[in-house]
C-alpha cells in the first residue's frame, strides 16, 4: 500500500470515528448539563413534542426597562436541540427598545429582521448599521454587540445561534449589578462615586 493510500485510509477512519452513532440526542433535562450538553433521554421516552416548540409564535412583553423582550428556544425550552449546535430567539422591540451591550460566550449569532428596523452593531472597527425588513447580520462569538429600535414603530426579529445554549452576559449588569465595592468599579470604569452608586441603585448592585 502506498503512502497516499495509507493517508487516505487513515483520514477515512478518523472521520468515521467522529460520525454520529445515533440520529438524535434529546436532552434529559433532569440530568446535569456537562461541557458537551445534556445526556440523552432514553429513546423510548422521546416524543414528537421534544422536536416542536411553539413559543416563538407569541409576542414578548416589552413593558419593561429596556422596552424589549427576548423569547428563547434554547435546549432547556426545546430539548431536541441538544447536541445539534443551534438555537433560536424571538426578539420583540417597542419603539425606543434596546438590547444593551452584551456577549454570548457560547455561540455566534445571526439576526433576521421581519418587521420594522433595528440599529445593530458589534464592537469592532466599524460594524454598526441599520437593518430593515429582510436584512440579516452576523455577530461573531464573544464580541460585544447591541440592538436598538430607533424607529417609531415596533420591530420583530428572529435570532439564530450556533449553540443550543449560547449563554448571555449583559455588560451593564456585569459592571453594576454586582457586589464589588464601588471603589473597584470606579477604578475599572473611570466613573465617579456618585455615578457608580446611581447605576448600582438602578440595576440592583451592592457594595
Amino acid at each position: 500500500m502506498s503512502i497516499l493510500q495509507t493517508l487516505i485510509l487513515l483520514s477515512f477512519l478518523l472521520s468515521a470515528s467522529h460520525a454520529a452513532v445515533q440520529d438524535f440526542c434529546v436532552a434529559d433535562l433532569s440530568a446535569p448539563e456537562g461541557p458537551t450538553g445534556y445526556s440523552c433521554k432514553k429513546v423510548s421516552a422521546v416524543t414528537v413534542n421534544d422536536f416542536v416548540f411553539s413559543g416563538l409564535g407569541v409576542a414578548g412583553n416589552t413593558s419593561n426597562l429596556i422596552k424589549a423582550a427576548a423569547t428563547p428556544a434554547f435546549v432547556t425550552q426545546f430539548p431536541g436541540l441538544n447536541g445539534l449546535g443551534l438555537s433560536l430567539v424571538r426578539l420583540d422591540m417597542a419603539p425606543g427598545g434596546v438590547i444593551p451591550l452584551h456577549t454570548h460566550p457560547g455561540g455566534s449569532e445571526v439576526i433576521l429582521v421581519l418587521e420594522g428596523s433595528i440599529c445593530a452593531g458589534f464592537i469592532s472597527s466599524s460594524a454598526n448599521t441599520t437593518l430593515n425588513k429582510g436584512d440579516s447580520m452576523i455577530f461573531p462569538r464573544g464580541l460585544l454587540h447591541f440592538q436598538l429600535n430607533a424607529a417609531k414603530v415596533p420591530a420583530l426579529a428572529f435570532v439564530s445561534f450556533s449553540s443550543p445554549s449560547p449563554g448571555l452576559q449583559i455588560l451593564d449588569f456585569a459592571l453594576f449589578a454586582n457586589n464589588f465595592p464601588s471603589e473597584l468599579v470606579e477604578a475599572t470604569t473611570f466613573l465617579d462615586d456618585a455615578q457608580v452608586k446611581k447605576l448600582k441603585g438602578i440595576l440592583g448592585g451592592t457594595g
